[in-house]
């Protein structure tokens, strides 16, 4: 075998556990090998560049990717420098090292970071409750599940979301360790390392399949459950094993060039997110070779042995654990602009050094008792009191919010459920009856009555409201209609459902989105009469995205054959069809409406940016052309709001005279937004 011998990288392990190395088939010990930390300060400065403008990496989260691997083979090289004869004894030891490796930095971090979002957050308890969570290793899991929830909250407003990872971790610790303790390899039976490389390599390869299927299927469970990632991890535990035995793979492996490894490392980092699952594959493979081919006396051993770059590695744990925090605090506070982003990075730097020299590394060496089950009897009781610090805040009675608060008539997405009663008329819009929320609702009875503003037995005109949960956020703006006009006005809505009938729909409400169209719609529109009108209420947005894709040009086909098909069938009855135009493109902004006002801790300019009006209307030409064409002939009627949405050049989350245009993250309009809507709206529907 060639005299390079491989070097052992790691996630979060720490340095200590890689004073052993694997060569020619045995564990051999070693002094410090400093270009393993130099690949992990690779590692979290992609994750790093990513996290600040993902323009500028697309895939520096794979940086992420590139510590599971690590793991994997740290992991397995620190258990089998501590076989043991004794279960307990190999139980108590491993999860002695990682608690203390993990918990002080990451309770410090918690508790710090709970106590500033509570300072410019005047709602934070989503954000708090993913906190205490990410204690126990189950913050993926809460993920996963608002991933699914059209309407969960912004994660790059939330400072635990990264914390994601070191549930994957966790998880994987929970199950790796009795993988090798029961096939032998923990106590160095004569078939333990055949055993575990057996099993290790099954379920892996059942990983990557389900990561493959999942990802296709539903994507949150690919990129947040442990499962489907456990073959990333795995893959660095079977480097580990094979190079104990190397082939002749192996071999070739360890003799390619280090540095054209790295860069092929380093160039995947710049795949377009369309590439993703092909990213996730290459980097795996290209930090499992990097790891078998890096040795002394090549360039990029030199490059990784740097001073500088060693120390982040060695401080990448808490550089990875502040980051986000800054950034995300950031984004309550002054942005990440330009100017600010020196002071930031700097900021991190600073945080990382003094958690690893002041919590991390002396804890981590400290004996906290001679008995290894009072250890991990000690770090559990730490992180069960950081958790419970942070419940605390969650359910303080009083408030820490320092800012000002945002007046708007209703604000949240449940808001849109709320009942409206129009005065004057005796009629009431009663909201939560109107509305599918959820697949279990499939089956629901909606009727006019309850849903109707205004008297449809006397009605001049019926209009007939269709939508996802847009159409709710315009209940405000049809008072005028019915008050002035005599219209009746009936408002439904389904949650995530697709703008017309017979679109794919990828949303978690794909069993509510098929019965609202085939059921809820035709049974209303039999109420209709001649000259009556179906208004389609909905967020375009998705059928134009800033990077065009085969799947929105196959929706707006789809969306184009489906309003020529409503229209037809309309037309047949002598109704009219209207529909309303994208607006600009607010949801990108990932911002709550509170932070679109002025606060004493955030500097003058606009913190909601949304792309501007030229980049919009751009955008939305394709979805123009299908819209006027139609209208063009007389099949529709195409209500366009974007001049009150966006009334300057630049588009922010403010009207002309300062309303707040959204109630939510999620770009619903606000009802002072609907409001100011009202005679646009009035005009286009009574002109047909």
């Amino acid at each position: 075998m060639p005299n390079h011998r491989p070097c052992r990288i790691f996630g979060n392990q720490d340095s200590q556990a890689l004073k052993s190395i694997v060569a020619e088939g045995e564990v051999r010990k070693s002094n410090y090998r400093p270009e393993i930390d130099g690949l992990r300060a690779l590692a979290v400065i992609a994750v790093i560049v990513n996290h600040i403008n993902k323009n500028a990496m697309p895939s520096g989260y794979l940086g992420v990717d590139i510590f599971f691997v690590m793991s994997g083979f740290v992991i397995t090289s620190s258990l089998a420098n501590h076989r043991s004869e004794s279960l307990q004894d190999f139980f108590l030891g491993f999860y002695a090292r990682r608690l203390k490796r993990l918990i002080p930095a990451l309770a410090l971090f918690t508790v710090i970071t709970s106590l500033l979002i509570c300072f410019f957050n005047p709602e934070p308890y989503n954000e708090l409750g993913l906190a205490w969570k990410g204690m126990f290793g189950i913050s993926n899991l809460s993920l996963y599940g608002s991933a699914t929830d059209y309407f969960a909250s912004s994660t790059e407003l939330n400072p635990f979301t990264h914390t994601w990872s070191l549930g994957v971790e966790e998880q994987f610790y929970l199950v790796y360790p009795f993988l090798i303790w029961f096939s032998g390899f923990g106590r160095a039976t004569v078939r333990g390392e055949s055993n575990l490389l057996w099993v290790t390599g099954l379920l892996s390869v059942a990983s990557l399949i389900g990561f493959l299927y999942l990802y296709q299927v539903n994507q949150p469970a690919a990129y947040f459950l442990m499962p489907p990632r456990f073959w990333e991890i795995g893959a660095g535990s079977l480097l580990f094993l094979g190079l104990r035995h190397p082939s002749q793979l192996l071999r070739w492996t360890e003799s390619l060039p280090p540095l054209a490894v790295a860069a092929c490392l380093v160039a995947i980092l710049w795949l377009p997110l369309e590439l993703a699952v092909i990213g996730t594959l290459a980097v795996v493979i290209a930090t499992a070779v990097m790891i078998a081919c890096l040795r002394k006396g090549t360039l990029m051993y030199a490059v990784l042995t740097n001073d500088k770059i060693t120390y982040i590695g060695l401080i990448s744990y808490s550089l990875y654990l502040w980051h986000w925090g800054i950034l995300s605090i950031s984004r309550w506070t002054i942005g990440i602009r330009w100017w600010s982003i020196p002071v930031q990075v700097a900021l991190m730097l600073a945080l990382g050094i003094l958690s690893y020299r002041y919590v991390e590394t002396p804890l981590r060496r400290a004996e906290w008792s001679a008995m290894r089950w009072k250890t991990i009897g000690f770090a559990i009781s730490a992180s069960a009191g950081t958790a419970g610090l942070v419940i605390g805040l969650q359910r303080l009675p009083i408030s820490l919010y320092t800012g000002e608060q945002l007046e708007l008539a209703a604000r949240g997405v449940e808001s849109l459920l709320q009942k409206f009663t129009l005065s004057g008329t005796g009629r009431a819009w009663q909201g939560r009856p109107c509305v599918l929320t959820e697949n279990s609702e499939a089956g629901k009875i909606i009727t006019s009555a309850g849903c109707t503003l205004g008297d449809p037995d006397k009605a001049k005109r019926r209009v007939l409201v269709l939508g996802n949960s847009f159409s709710a956020a315009f209940v405000q703006a049809f008072s005028k209609l019915v008050k002035r006009d005599g219209y009746a006005i009936t408002i439904t809505s389904s949650w995530g459902a697709s703008p017309v009938k017979g679109m794919d729909n990828f949303s978690a409400y794909k069993e509510a989105n098929t019965y609202y169209w085939e059921q809820v719609a035709p049974s209303l529109m039999k109420d209709l009469r001649r000259g009556d009108l179906v208004f389609l209420i909905n967020d375009l947005s998705d059928l134009t995205p800033a990077a065009d894709t085969g799947r929105a040009q196959r929706r707006r086909q789809q969306f184009k054959r489906g309003l020529e098909e409503l229209s037809q069938e309309l037309s047949s009855k002598g109704v009219h069809l209207a529909v309303l135009h994208g607006l600009p493109f607010a949801r990108e902004a990932n911002c709550k409406p509170v932070n679109a006002i002025p606060q004493w801790f955030r500097p003058p300019g606009n913190h909601c940016p949304i792309p501007n009006k030229e980049v919009s209307l751009v955008r939305r030409s394709k979805l123009d052309m299908i819209l006027r064409e139609q209208e063009r002939t007389r099949k529709i009627t195409v209500v366009d709001l974007f001049d009150i949405f966006c009334s300057r050049k630049e588009c922010t989350y403010l009207g002309r005279d300062g309303e707040v245009l959204y109630r939510d993250e999620h770009s619903h309009p606000s009802v002072e937004a609907a409001r100011l809507s009202a005679n646009a709206i009035r005009k286009a529907l009574m002109a047909q």
